[in-house]
């Protein structure tokens, strides 16, 4: 990585680096550990001697602020903000010195007034949207929550005060008015267990207050415990609060009791982690007897919650309920976070124990950043070097004046006369220049420039708004720019890292088939007709669109059957039949899903943690085997085979967890009386494929080789696989195994390591019964533009929540890991190899010439280490490889996994742990994450993201994107230089925080490829003009300087300078800005290579601006010396007088004027009448106030050209001049783009003539791109085309007519190199779901690029014979 040095990495250090938020956010450290007491008062020790309670025992409030601003921190801090600007601070120096009356030039207000207007306009829409930010929060805050109070009950339990905020928060007062006590009444349509026993509550007198009994509430309110509307803001530590269906949680809550009868409840995680499916918690034993307002407020309820202190990890929680001396642990299962939502629960009864900032959610959430875009962050050193050129002109105008004067007054001259004062005299009249010369010269850096700017991105933020090609129908929802500042960073955009459920899938799941005793069952069932299926409401239905619940009522009807291309007969061989049973049963009864009868519809309905869970039930139930519910320890299941459901015990579950990648449970089946018949005890088990198939029993190789043939086919095909298998577990080895998992369960030390030794023990010996295949859903047109995005040159990394199985399934499905990539695996966890050594190894097998292990920053000796853990040696494999076909080349397993397409990273939240945890870890990931196609995060944190982030961001100095939907992408989306929020089904939290909002992941190809290049373009060709401008017209009066004795004086009527950047040149920059496209948009959304300008900074930069900068002073010096030595040889009278300087001067005014407006008209490519207005609306402008302001009189006000028009249009030198200076002006740029034009045209220039006169091009086929001086073929890219299964053109790729993946996987833990099948299923753990459907949108044409020099040529030269021809109507 290049290390800036000199001038630039100072001022990136100290100027552009400083950070305004430091002075203003105070960095609270995270609160302490703490003991919150319940129904009793704090000890002593908690006072000081005042009886005040201890500052560290006093908790964060509640109260959660976003926004930027206060009332008293706005002007500061705005101030600060916009005077980071070196050309603000400049212009305030102007405007002081010229409240002196030595140096005023104008009224010292109307000098000050441009910078007021400027800090005023970019002040007002900072305060705008701040404003937005403190609603939204305002909103949150105000939102209500169910505390208990009452008598009998206080919460001693200390909290800090709540902040004062910019816009005072209005407490919304619900029960009032027509829509009143909205989630009263939502609460009375729920079904309460109360409810169910004993009737309907009546409504309370007191709208605010809620009583558990129904019993007539007593006349005076409060009387007795109840539940109190409260604010979120207003919530303590140590509260209790009741939490109905659909409310949002307000604090980190310990569970106490819930309505369900085994005090579970049901939330939705999608803020925290981005997933949709339901997580269930239990709530603490030992408080579920708190199940009412009276048990809670009971003083003999009480206890004691020891907390540490707040953890930013999202899966860690530390705490325990003391209750009289025995402890209680207490961990994130019974734990309600912040931003989680209650789902089919109608109640839940907890005790806060974290508010407001130690909270998890705003632990991993950053503050609210001060953006500034790269284009501004390039301007400051411009701006300074201009500065620089200005002070060498006024020392060099203070020092020559002084050393003449010094010459000249000896001797006596005239114009010296009483130069002899303290005041006024040689050597004080040089420093006294030089404040005049700052004065003279300081449209050196233009204040309208910033004015233009913010113009100008305002009106590309509404040319978003108005794309209709990125607003989403469904939803109403159009593409929105909720920061104008960055407009041109999202043409320069290099890396990109993406949240994955909501913003890469939409978390629905498809049941495609299903291999049973190695026969292949296809759903036959068409994609659109699954796509046509009308999902229930999610807040009912759990998981996702898994079919419609049925009705149960009556046992006769006939369950929905899916549709299997092996159909599904009962088959007379008791082997075949047992088979199918127990595949179906197994997919039945081995998961950890709900069922039961929705009050409302009557309906069925399953409550899952994740939709492949809920996927997988509802297709055994579709086929005969319906799970219908769970009854403590009794399962329930409906049959073909039997006309009344069948019962088992549930006797274990063992769950699924990281290291084991598979779930298992024992039942043993029940008789009608509730007794185990003389059945034995079931294991059913499924999980990965490469895990089952180590534990089966000796035997059946031909059923095992036949399944794994259907697992590669069902890869192939992108489905994601899982393996399933069963055995029967006598009672004496179950009641051996059983004290030893019993004991297992009881173990602290190392308990999650024990119960997985124990539970394998019997999981061995099973007997194999076939694979099932999912189909995973992504967005509309996800892999068509991540495909896009990487062929524009862009790195995508996907940072999500998911287990690393998970995560590398939508790597291969979203065309993030290609059909030959190899894939290396960092894992964290202790077993395996430290994290700096499976980094290293991997940098030295895999890129051995990329310099990693001799770079000095990294620790090569760590390479021994990994040996030294039981690693295999290198050149070494745990396993042998087999020679894999992959499509393009046949690799051994010698080769370490060296296939064709490149290497993918894929890591870990553990690892990230280590290798974010200091300098030496964070050099060398990122070296070897830079040698990667793309990177894929997988159990990371919302802190972890942003993390990820800043350290790309940060470490090689390059631009950022961030994209997500969930609160979980909140820091992630802060932390990146472009932050995009997704406007999907997750909430508006990540959308609230971001940049930009888009309503699906496919538009973030135009909003980069077409407004990303155009702003970029836009914005640095005009602003390399308006320095251009600038400087023609600073150069004019710097030449006159040289004769008139170096005084800094103007050469022009002050007028004519004082207008220069408001009429005469301001209107051509500003088209350029808005209306100027370097190609069509239809083109760079089909060529997304040409995203390569302005990724590479082609469009400004400090060698164009050297370009434009040299361009302005060559053209001030033709036009002022063409005319000077023009009107004074010998004179441009014809009556013998001499000419008077505002004669001469006017027409270089008028010349310089024409040349920069022509000149900037020039570097304009597309001109549309706008354009064409622009560029001449300034020269019109000029002529008719030269005309008009001549005849003004001196009666009216002083003038000095009164008359000049006499001269002016009278004299040959003014007629011929003008055009004489503005051709010669222009000539050189003209010269050397017709030059380059012609002869070495770029990728734009060949497109946009072909495309004039061959508007029917095929762009796809015909376009080619050249790099530097070669010319290259653009590498093909494989459309994507969407099928259906019964379609013909599956019968190449497979059943479903999908392309096949191939790619090799190295895991640097343990060293396995291994085939991946890119989809293989491991069941979640705490319930993580993916679904992937091809899309039938597409951002690019699916046509493959031609891959041959001859086309290119052939267009080549359709670019050069018109140039050749006069009628390029008749090219061929």
């Amino acid at each position: 990585m290049p290390k800036r040095t000199g001038f630039i990495a100072w001022y990136d250090r100290l100027i552009s680096s400083f950070s305004i938020e430091d002075l203003f956010v105070r960095r609270r450290p995270p609160g302490p550990p703490r003991t919150i007491f319940i129904n009793e008062p704090l000890p002593e020790s908690y006072f000081d001697q005042k009886q005040r309670v201890l500052k560290e025992h006093q908790y964060n409030s509640n109260q959660v602020i976003t926004s930027k601003y206060t009332l008293f921190t706005f002007l500061p801090r705005n101030l600060l903000e916009q005077f980071r600007r070196i050309a603000n601070v400049f212009f305030l120096i102007i405007a002081i010195l010229q409240f002196f009356p030595k140096f005023s030039t104008v009224s010292p207000g109307l000098v000050l007034l441009p910078l007021i207007v400027v800090l005023g306009m970019t002040g007002v829409k900072d305060a705008y949207e701040d404003i937005k930010r403190h609603h939204a929060d305002r909103v949150v805050n105000s939102n209500e929550i169910r505390v208990l109070e009452g008598p009998g009950f206080t919460n001693h339990n200390a909290m800090a005060p709540k902040s004062k905020t910019f816009v005072r928060a209005l407490k919304k007062r619900f029960g009032k008015g027509k829509g009143a006590n909205k989630d009263v009444q939502a609460l009375a349509n729920s079904v309460l267990p109360e409810s169910s026993e004993k009737g309907t509550r009546p409504a309370s007198d007191t709208p605010d207050v809620e009583y558990d009994d129904f019993l007539a509430p007593d006349n005076a309110a409060g009387s007795r415990p109840h539940w109190k509307h409260s604010t979120w803001e207003d919530l303590r530590i140590g509260d209790f609060v009741k939490i109905t269906d659909h409310d949002s949680i307000p604090a980190d809550i310990l569970i106490c009791a819930t309505s369900e009868d085994e005090n579970v409840a049901f939330v939705e995680t999608k803020n925290l982690d981005g997933e949709t499916n339901l997580k269930s918690r239990n709530a603490l034993p030992a408080l579920t007897h708190l199940r009412s307002a009276a048990d809670c407020a009971d003083p003999r309820n009480v206890f004691e919650i020891e907390c540490d202190r707040p953890e930013v990890l999202m899966h860690k929680l530390d705490a325990a309920v003391v209750i009289n001396g025995e402890r209680h642990p207490v961990d994130l299962q019974t734990t309600l976070l912040r931003g989680t939502v209650l789902r089919n629960t109608a109640w839940v009864i907890g005790i806060v124990m974290y508010t407001g900032l130690d909270t998890k959610l705003v632990l991993n959430a950053g503050g609210t950043p001060s953006k500034r875009s790269k284009v501004e962050r390039q301007m400051n050193p411009m701006v300074l070097a201009n500065l620089a050129i200005l002070a060498a002109m006024a020392v060099a105008c203070a020092i020559v004046d002084s050393a003449l004067e010094h010459h000249y007054y000896p001797k006596q001259a005239p114009w010296l006369w009483g130069d002899n004062r303290s005041d006024d005299n040689p050597s004080i009249n040089g420093l006294i220049t030089f404040a005049f010369a700052l004065i003279t010269f300081q449209n050196i850096v233009p204040i309208s420039l910033y004015i233009s700017i913010e113009v100008v991105r305002t009106c590309q933020a509404a040319f978003i708004y108005f794309d209709m090609d990125i607003y989403y129908k469904k939803t109403d929802s159009p593409a929105l720019a909720r920061t104008f500042t960055l407009s041109d960073d999202l043409g320069q955009i290099e890396y990109i890292f993406s949240d994955k459920t909501g913003t890469l899938t939409q978390n629905a799941m498809v049941f495609r088939g299903a291999s049973v005793g190695g026969k292949t069952y296809v759903d036959e069932e068409p994609v659109e007709a699954v796509e046509d299926k009308k999902s229930p409401d999610p807040s009912t239905m759990t998981g996702s669109d898994v079919g419609a619940p049925r009705e149960t009522a009556d046992p006769a009807i006939e369950p929905e059957r899916t549709q299997l291309s092996g159909g599904l007969p009962l088959i007379p061989r008791s082997l075949d039949r047992d088979r199918h049973g127990h595949f179906w049963t197994t997919l039945a009864l081995c998961h950890t899903v709900l069922a039961g009868i929705n009050p409302r519809s009557g309906l069925l309905e399953y409550k899952a943690q994740s939709p492949d869970e809920a996927a997988l039930v509802q297709a055994a139930a579709d086929v005969g085997f319906e799970f219908q519910g769970r009854e403590r320890d009794v399962l329930s299941l409906r049959t073909p085979f039997a006309r009344e459901p069948l019962r088992f015990r549930l006797l274990n579950i063992l769950e699924f967890t990281s290291a084991r990648k598979r779930m298992s449970v024992l039942v043993r089946q029940l008789g009608e009386d509730g007794q185990p018949e003389n059945k034995p005890i079931l294991l059913f088990s499924k999980g990965a494929d490469n895990v089952i198939f180590e534990r089966l029993a000796p035997g059946g190789e031909e059923l095992k080789a036949a399944t794994e043939d259907q697992l590669d086919a069902f890869a192939r095909e992108g489905l994601r696989t899982l393996t399933l298998a069963y055995r029967v577990v006598s009672d004496d080895e179950y009641s051996s195994w059983v004290a030893r998992y019993q004991g297992a369960l009881a173990s602290m030390e190392d308990r999650e390591s024990e119960i997985g030794r124990v539970s394998d023990e019997v999981e061995q010996g099973l007997l194999l019964l076939g694979a099932t295949a999912i189909e995973d859903k992504l967005q509309d047109g996800v892999p068509e533009a991540i495909a896009d995005l990487k062929n524009a040159g862009i790195k995508i990394w996907v940072l999500t929540g998911d287990k690393l199985e998970t995560a590398i399934a939508i790597g291969h499905s979203t065309n993030l890991i290609g059909r030959d990539a190899n894939i290396i695996i960092i894992r964290g966890g202790g077993n395996g190899a430290a994290i700096y050594s499976q980094m290293l190894r991997a940098a030295e097998e895999y890129f051995p010439s990329s310099g990693i292990t001799s770079d000095p920053e990294v620790n090569a000796e760590a390479l021994g280490a990994l040996d030294a853990e039981g690693a295999p040696p290198r050149g070494t494999q745990l396993y042998p490889l087999h020679r894999v076909s992959s499509g393009v080349t046949s690799l051994v397993g010698s080769q370490n996994g060296q296939r064709p397409g490149g290497y993918v990273l894929v890591i870990d939240g553990l690892a990230l742990t280590d290798a974010l945890s200091d300098e030496p870890h964070k050099h060398l990931l990122l070296r070897l994450a830079m040698e990667c196609e793309g990177v894929v995060c997988c159990r990371v944190s919302p802190k972890q993201k942003a993390l990820v982030v800043k350290l790309v961001k940060d470490g090689i100095d390059t631009m950022t994107l961030a994209i997500g939907d969930g609160a979980n992408d909140v820091s992630m989306i802060q932390a990146a230089d472009v932050g995009v929020g997704i406007s999907g089904e997750e909430g508006l939290q990540a959308v609230n925080a971001s940049d930009y909002s888009i309503a699906q992941f496919r538009f973030l190809k135009r909003l980069l490829l077409v407004h990303g290049h155009w702003s970029y373009a836009r914005n640095g060709n005009m602003i390399n003009n308006f320095f251009y401008k600038n400087i023609i017209c600073i150069g004019v009066l710097w030449w006159f300087v040289i004769y008139c004795g170096w005084s800094s004086a103007y050469v022009f009527e002050y007028t004519y300078l004082l207008f220069w950047n408001s009429f005469w040149t301001l209107a051509p920059v500003i088209a350029i800005g808005l209306f100027d496209r370097v190609v069509d948009d239809h083109v760079l959304m089909a060529l997304p290579q040409l995203y390569r300008y302005g990724r590479e900074g082609k469009w400004f930069g400090e060698k164009l601006f050297a370009v434009f900068m040299l361009d302005g002073v060559v053209q001030s010096a033709i036009i002022f010396f063409i005319l000077l030595y023009g009107y004074f040889s010998p004179s441009a009278r014809n009556d013998g007088f001499g000419v008077a300087q505002y004669e001469f001067s006017t027409t270089m005014a008028i010349s310089a004027a024409m040349a920069a407006n022509l000149f900037n008209g020039l570097n304009t490519r597309v001109w549309t009448a706008w354009v064409f207005f622009s560029v001449f609306v300034g020269i019109v402008l000029i002529w008719a106030y030269t005309a008009i302001y001549s005849l003004i009189a001196p009666g009216w006000f002083a003038t000095p050209v009164y008359g000049n028009d006499h001269y002016l249009f009278r004299s040959p030198i003014f007629w011929f001049g003008i055009p004489i200076t503005v051709l010669l002006a222009l000539l050189p740029r003209y010269l050397y783009m017709a030059w380059s034009f012609g002869f070495q045209p770029n990728d734009l220039d060949i497109l946009n003539w072909n495309y004039k006169y061959k508007p029917d091009m095929d762009l796809i086929h015909e376009a080619y791109l050249r790099h530097g001086e070669e010319e290259e073929a653009r590498p093909p890219i494989t459309p994507i085309t969407p099928t259906t299964p019964h379609s013909a053109s599956a019968a190449a790729g497979g059943p479903l007519g999908r392309p096949s993946f191939h790619a090799s996987q190295i895991d640097m833990s343990t060293g396995v190199r291994s085939q991946s099948r890119g989809y293989d299923f491991a069941q979640e753990e705490n319930g993580v779901a993916i679904r992937r459907m091809q899309s039938n949108l597409s951002g690019a044409a699916p046509s493959p690029l031609a891959q041959t020099k001859g086309r290119g040529n052939t267009l080549l030269r359709s670019l050069r014979n018109p140039l050749r021809r006069k009628h390029p109507s008749g090219e061929q």
